[in-house]
């Protein structure tokens, strides 16, 4: 039970410290050596759509003891808003950090621990920002540039879309779980994102640095209408040895306080766990042998042609992955009946041969689908599907039954790619008051409910470790490689955070794209202690055009055989 000293304004913990500055404007964080960790700056700003938000006039903090924690709460007032509220909540091993604000009008941003504020005297008006002491920076967003350690004085995102361009390079996961970590002299020191349930309508996590300054900000973009008293998500404080062991601390304590689901109860199916191969590194081939372009390679022919390289290396998946473009089009899920003149026939051979197949979904794409079922910008331009149109979601639910149905084409899953371009921006229009990562949520909720339905064992492969979604996705896809980097060390930090995020989840270990065969064979031989193993090439490399030889294929039978046996003495 913390202990505090009103006198010297100090809240005392068994993990830290909190002393007040005599203004009331910043609280200094130390660790338990005595480090000052920060120097937070408390009265954060809040900005709308009808204008920036300044602190112009500050109460006095008062404490409040219970029998678990102490709160030090303070009201304002401010230049946007009716009143503003911040409090911090102090538990033994941790603090929380929050705000509430009352009014009307739409939020853009929230810059935590930054903000305007003219309403002490003592230091002018302007902008304010917090200190920081920290070595480095920990995030748990794999990014292009494969560096999970930044600089303090840099900036870094945790969000919810990406693409290979710059300032957007963090696509792999979206999103992994809001939480940033900070190394001081003997702790780490996490930064997580404590929200309540229905009201996770940013999209960016984001931290920004300086020399020995720093703030948060959540981004919502002009989408989240306050009308009345609005409590925004809470920053948690935690303190730990290692970033993951920090991450760990932070998901228990949203996990108990019932922010996100306690943990993933759904069923695994054996065959879940059976060795999986993807078409796209053969596709990806035949294109590059071609000159040509990827998606167009993924026709019955080559499957067929793929399959029949497997048969004759005498490689055994359980499960089969028909990837980019089956469709004719990707808002309408309709098969190319060009590229596969009989798809359902195909999966039903598939079965046969004793095989489970999986079709690949582009989520967001609305290509074929009519306007009225899309999200909009300001100039009417289709952006994506919209998950909160009911008339989307009929039809999208229609698109589950055929696609797993046995009077359709009788798949046996998913695997979700694109998630990433989840639109964002704003001004721009959707059917249901849904944003941010409620609005991703209720496009996985809708085809999770649907797959259920037709088909109790339907898989759902996507790469979206946040574990507010872990009742809606069986197995967490580590997603695409970076010729180039540290291959294993990049995919070791993707799996140890997603089974953080999630843990007991199923991890798809992926296997695409390889820089060389070299690579492909290293990742290889650690594919199982990560998950369940993929494979992603027939016959050659992509990038490389170099084949698969005797000895290549014989290494993979052995590993594979090992993973089996691992398997069969865990059932």
């Amino acid at each position: 039970m913390p202990i505090i000293n009103e006198k010297k304004n100090i809240i005392e913990a068994e993990s830290y410290n909190l002393e007040f500055s005599k203004d009331g404007l910043f609280v200094y964080v130390k660790n338990k050596s005595d480090e000052v960790l920060a120097q937070l700056f408390l009265f954060s700003s809040i900005h709308s759509s009808s204008g920036m938000d300044d602190t112009t006039q500050i109460g006095d903090w008062e404490y409040e003891k219970s029998e678990d924690d102490i709160t030090a709460s303070c009201s304002v007032y401010s230049s946007i808003w009716t009143q503003k509220k911040y409090w911090l909540r102090c538990l033994t091993d941790r603090f929380y950090y929050g705000i509430e604000i009352e009014g009307k009008g739409l939020i853009t941003d929230t810059v935590y621990f930054g903000g305007y504020c003219s309403g002490v005297e003592r230091w002018g008006s302007g902008y304010f920002i917090s200190g920081q002491n920290f070595k480095q920076g920990w995030t748990p967003e794999p990014n292009t540039r494969e560096r999970i350690y930044f600089s303090p004085e840099g900036s870094e995102s945790i969000d919810l879309n990406g693409v290979p361009i710059p300032g957007r390079d963090g696509w792999f996961f979206t999103p992994p779980p809001f939480y940033y970590s900070f190394e001081g002299k003997d702790q780490w020191l996490g930064l997580g994102v404590c929200c309540e349930p229905g009201e996770n309508r940013f999209v960016e996590y984001r931290y920004q640095g300086g020399d020995q300054k720093f703030s948060l900000e959540l981004t919502y973009e002009g989408h989240t209408l306050v009308n009345g008293k609005y409590k925004l998500p809470e920053i948690g404080f935690y303190f730990s040895n290692d970033p993951y062991e920090g991450l760990k601390g932070y998901i228990q304590d949203i996990q108990e306080r019932e922010l996100v689901p306690a943990g993933h109860h759904n069923e695994k199916h054996t065959w879940w766990y059976q060795p999986m191969f993807c078409g796209w590194g053969s596709q990806c081939y035949l294109a590059a042998v071609d000159n040509a372009y990827a998606p167009d390679y993924a026709t019955q022919e080559n499957y067929n042609r793929f399959m029949r390289e497997l048969q004759d290396r005498k490689i055994k998946v359980g499960t089969l992955v028909i990837d980019d473009k089956w469709q004719k089009a990707y808002g309408l899920n309709s098969v190319d009946e060009d590229k596969w003149p009989d798809l359902a026939g195909f999966i039903r051979n598939r079965h046969e041969n004793g095989q489970k197949v999986l079709l690949w979904l582009k989520f967001w794409d609305p290509e074929g689908l009519p306007l009225s079922e899309c999200i909009t910008n300001k100039a009417g331009k289709s952006l994506s599907v919209d998950p909160s149109n009911p008339e989307y979601e009929k039809r999208f639910r229609e698109q589950i039954r055929y696609m797993l149905s046995e009077e359709g084409l009788n798949a046996d899953g998913f695997k979700i790619d694109f998630s990433a371009r989840i639109p964002s921006g704003p001004g721009i229009k959707t059917h249901g008051d849904f944003w941010g990562l409620e609005l991703m949520k209720q496009y996985f909720l809708i085809l999770h409910d649907e797959s259920k339905k037709v088909k109790v064992d339907a898989l759902i492969i996507a790469h979206a470790p946040n574990p507010y979604l872990i009742d809606y996705i069986d197995m967490i896809r580590l997603n695409d490689i970076n010729p180039g980097k540290d291959l294993l060390s990049s995919m070791r930090h993707r799996q140890k955070v997603a089974t953080i995020a999630m843990k007991d989840i199923l991890i798809d270990t992926d296997n695409w794209q390889m820089a060389n065969k070299s690579d492909w064979l290293d990742y290889l031989k650690v594919q199982p202690e990560l998950g369940v193993p993929a494979l992603y090439y027939s016959s050659h490399i992509d990038r490389t055009q170099e084949p698969l030889t005797a000895e290549d294929i014989d290494l993979l039978h052995e590993i594979w055989e090992k993973y089996q046996l691992k398997v069969r003495n865990h059932d």
